[in-house]
């Protein structure tokens, strides 16, 4: 399971175990090197620890370099592949929702690998898939906000009914357009809640970063 440690591939990770088509046997995460956090989404690692053991599956960390190029990020990748296809894996599973250019890049770069690119939240329309997940127990925290598309004060809000009535027209409930990440924090796919709040903020690149804590 290729795992962001977001809301979707959670949800993603839960649709997979509930259809029983697949034994997902691993979670495989891009960790930047230099700061030991989750790339895109920015949180620390220890929480992605957390998440893991907690899902109750081992997990795969590939390390990117800061700055990463694309070249450099493929080669780690096709390193992993190859580590899968070795272990006796036949497929990775994505939680992409509607983005085509997406799904075709992950479609042509598994192409010859031996394994197959599994979508278990593909198409479904995001305003109700984000109605399914939180009424199945899906908890999440904005990590990371685009404050080009959001306010930058909801970078660290809990990602519930309260925060979609707020969201800007033409944003999506599910952030896929890139508006927001978040850190799946509880759900059906853990043994147990990760307590946490929203601490300080940090601007970089363009983006805003809630960084997270542990809730006391």
């Amino acid at each position: 399971m290729s795992w962001s440690g977001g809301k979707d591939s959670a949800w993603a990770l839960h649709r997979l175990r509930q259809q029983g088509e697949f034994e997902v046997g691993g979670l495989l995460t891009t960790v930047n090197e230099r700061f030991r956090r989750v790339a895109i989404h920015g949180f620390r690692e220890e929480l992605l620890d957390r998440q893991t053991e907690r899902a109750g599956l081992p997990l795969w960390k590939v390390d990117l370099p800061f700055p990463c190029s694309n070249e450099e990020y493929e080669a780690r990748m096709a390193v992993a592949c190859e580590r899968a296809v070795q272990e006796g894996f036949t497929g990775v599973a994505f939680g992409d929702l509607f983005l085509e250019e997406i799904r075709a890049y992950r479609v042509a770069k598994l192409a010859g690998t031996g394994l197959e690119p599994v979508f278990p939240v593909w198409g479904i329309p995001t305003d109700r898939l984000a109605k399914e997940m939180m009424a199945g127990g899906l908890r999440a925290r904005l990590t990371c906000v685009d404050p080009r598309k959001v306010p930058a004060k909801f970078a660290g809000r809990e990602w519930d009914a309260s925060l979609l009535a707020e969201l800007p027209d033409g944003v999506d409930s599910c952030g896929e357009n890139g508006e927001f990440h978040t850190f799946c924090c509880a759900g059906p796919m853990f043994s147990g809640e990760i307590p946490v709040e929203a601490g300080e903020w940090v601007e970089r690149d363009g983006f805003v970063y809630a960084e997270l804590v542990d809730k006391i």
